[in-house]
């Protein structure tokens, strides 16, 4: 027999998609009716036009026939500005301590910060960024990736979206693409303008993404840092002392000569250096034999000089492993680098947890 108890309870499983928690728990769950095995309720949204009112409804028919119902009927509405607000704050309640300080950024988190960083452009800095937070997310990892390079963000156009993050009063809610969370000021300028902006100003947005981003529960945030020692780099190493640091170079001696510099801020700031990834470090065409389009030795001089390894040696994508997509397939050459660094890294944290 159909209850009001029995259907909140199965309700409970369903998350809103955006927000990962229970819309009963959000009280999204409104005026539920039973007419012997019909079910009829409301349902109200965050806001109007929720991009994933389509899954909701998907995920609440489902679970309400699988405890008895032949049919279900749905009226939508959205939250009032007042609901909006207290929502809102409940978030930031959860995200934030009372001295405005985000929760993730405290020692006991859980939350691995990985910045990822280079000496010069064109190297290929955002796609290791992104490569490595979808082969953390394909391991099972929670995984986020924040776009800090403010004037040169590349994020949503190179993982192909198109959606914008779903904003509830002052709280940014992330854009998920490939399994991978993203926030990026390329979701908030029009038409690919630049971004004209000094210090203070990026100290600013950069502590907005941390303070008013619902990022959830991660285990990973992968910070896209602008090449070089400028302004970003400073604050962020200010703001976030736990983080440790990916190198990206090429094997090219002045690529990563120029990359020396952001590795010894790196130390001077007395962020951990996890390693030198060296990015188009070989051509291997289907017969087999490496071609060092670049040269050779570059990486391995920079992780000699920083006191470091070399943690992993990413190839030129074969013709037909590059679909146009920055995004590698796991199972390509490239994709495959990806996996290995990613497991390497999630072994080296379970390591020191373990010690």
């Amino acid at each position: 027999m159909l209850t009001n108890e029995n259907i909140l309870n199965a309700l409970k499983e369903v998350n809103d998609p955006e927000l990962h928690k229970s819309i009963v728990e959000l009280n999204m769950v409104r005026n539920i009716q039973i007419e012997g095995t019909h079910i009829s309720l409301d349902v109200i949204l965050t806001i109007q036009g929720c991009p994933l009112k389509a899954k909701i409804q998907q995920d609440i028919e489902q679970a309400l026939k699988g405890i008895g119902a032949s049919s279900v009927s749905l009226t939508f509405g959205s939250m009032t500005d007042e609901e909006r607000r207290n929502l809102t704050a409940s978030l930031k309640s959860e995200n934030v301590t009372n001295q405005g300080m985000p929760k993730m950024l405290l020692p006991d988190s859980g939350v691995n910060f990985i910045a990822v960083t280079s000496g010069k452009g064109g190297v290929g800095k955002s796609t290791v960024t992104i490569n490595l937070a979808v082969a953390l997310a394909r391991l099972g990892k929670k995984v986020g990736i924040l776009d800090a390079d403010i004037y040169g963000f590349s994020i949503p156009a190179m993982m192909k979206t198109n959606e914008k993050p779903t904003m509830i009063d002052q709280t940014a809610i992330p854009v998920v693409s490939n399994g991978v969370q993203l926030m990026s000021m390329g979701f908030f300028t029009k038409d690919n303008q630049p971004v004209m902006w000094r210090g203070p100003m990026l100290n600013k947005w950069i502590r907005n993404f941390l303070v008013n981003t619902h990022w959830g529960d991660l285990d990973y945030l992968l910070l896209d840092l602008p090449p070089g020692t400028g302004d970003v780099a400073i604050d962020v190493a200010a703001m976030i002392p736990q983080a440790q640091e990916i190198i990206v170079t090429t094997p090219h001696n002045a690529a990563s000569h120029v990359a020396t510099r952001a590795g010894l801020m790196a130390q001077h700031t007395k962020h951990a250096i996890l390693g030198v990834v060296e990015n188009m470090a070989y051509f291997e065409p289907t017969d087999g034999e490496k071609h060092y389009l670049f040269g050779q030795g570059g990486a391995q001089n920079l992780a000699d000089e920083l006191h470091t390894n070399v943690i992993a040696q990413v190839p030129f994508a074969r013709p037909a492993e590059n679909t146009g997509s920055s995004v590698y397939d796991e199972h390509s050459i490239v994709g495959e680098a990806f996996t290995n660094l990613a497991e390497d890294i999630i072994y080296q944290e379970q390591k020191l947890v373990r010690l």
